[in-house]
């Protein structure tokens, strides 16, 4: 095992080199080069890359054990214009460290890796471990984590690094993009002609404004939709034939997508076309080991409202990480250094009493 305050000091070098390194979604390569060499140079054998996904298993993996992933990303969103400071520069200063990635989600990223080196020569252990780290999850890529899941082997269950404050999001909020088109006809403003596809469309709008789907989920509230886009018409003077909208809606772990799109198209009567229902809502039971065991430790549960690759995850996931989700994708975006160093002492915790404790009987509790 590894000291933790070399770890500490070790993670915060790789996240400031991170920092350093622009890599926004779906242009990660340099993130994963240089992830791949800090693995290597720890002593991590067989480094794996799949695309800009990086990932490797511990020492003495076991196949007959249960495995544990470990999972973070290294994309980040574009700065944005709001910067006074340089989004690449990573800069000490009143015990945080500035720069775009450093909360959302590189601090969980070095501090997950940090988790892994500790027990990655330990050859005792019940439970395997796998870690992932992974690209385009900004976006929701099909080159990130959903293209790797299948050469990651039988996972038992997920630890999804993403700032929550170290407590354990156990519920997270699934998404579907609707694209909604409602047709009328042209005609000259100045007469009463045609058939106005924005006065056609309101109904439908006011519709998703108001409307409650009735399964509503203890940790994440109702089904919510907000039309957040609305696109008709090209001159003052025509009558628009066509109006088209986007609709966001967030849906709970009471329905699955394609049931959500199912009710929504029985009820209005634009013609609605989901982009996607791959992105898909999580929750694990609170009497669930690894629940069980943050308990143990202090943490608290709740449900999130933002989304992470949990949706591209079938198995239990618990979504546990450094940081504030409410600095991510900010100006000037930064992590305390403490809650950093507070991080990996408490992964470490967590997954110590995983691999001595009972999470060895998940594979016989779960049949």
């Amino acid at each position: 095992m590894k000291d933790q305050n070399q770890l500490y000091a070790d993670a915060v070098a790789l996240l400031k080199t991170l920092i350093a390194t622009p890599s926004p979604s779906r242009e990660e390569a340099a993130t994963a080069d240089l992830l791949v060499g800090f693995m290597r140079r720890c002593g991590i054998a067989d480094v794996r890359r799949s695309g800009n996904n990086v990932w490797a298993r511990n020492r003495w993996f076991d196949p007959a054990k249960p495995t544990i992933l470990l999972n973070s990303h290294h994309d980040t969103v574009p700065p944005n214009a709001g910067y006074t400071r340089s989004p690449f520069e990573p800069v000490e200063e009143d015990g945080k460290l500035y720069g775009l990635g450093s909360n959302d989600a590189g601090a969980s990223l070095v501090s997950l890796l940090a988790l892994f080196r500790y027990f990655y020569e330990e050859r005792d252990m019940r439970s395997n471990l796998c870690i992932a780290l992974t690209a385009e999850e900004e976006v929701s890529g099909r080159n990130g984590m959903e293209s790797l899941v299948p050469q990651l082997g039988e996972i038992d269950f997920a630890l999804v690094g993403e700032p929550t404050e170290m407590q354990m999001a156990i519920a997270e909020r699934g998404l579907v993009v609707l694209d909604c088109h409602v047709t009328g006809r042209a005609g000259h403003a100045a007469r009463n002609e045609g058939d106005n596809a924005i006065y056609k469309a309101l109904p439908d709008i006011e519709w998703f404004r108001t409307y409650r789907f009735p399964k509503e989920s203890d940790l994440l509230g109702p089904v919510k939709m907000t039309v957040t886009v609305i696109q008709a018409g090209d001159r003052h003077n025509v009558v628009p034939d066509r109006c088209t909208f986007t609709v966001d809606v967030r849906v709970n772990d009471r329905y699955t997508n394609a049931e959500v799109v199912e009710e929504i198209s029985r009820r209005v009567s634009c013609e609605v076309v989901p982009r996607s229902l791959r992105l898909m809502s999580s929750s694990i039971p609170e009497d669930h080991p690894v629940v069980l065991a943050g308990k143990a430790l202090g943490r608290t549960c709740y449900g999130s409202p933002t989304m992470s690759d949990q949706a591209f995850l079938r198995v239990p996931s618990l979504k546990m990480g450094v940081g504030h989700s409410s600095r991510s994708h900010i100006a000037d975006e930064y992590v305390y250094l403490h809650e950093i160093k507070e991080g990996i002492a408490l992964y470490i915790a967590l997954i110590d009493r995983l691999v001595r404790a009972p999470f060895n009987e998940l594979k016989e509790r779960e049949r």
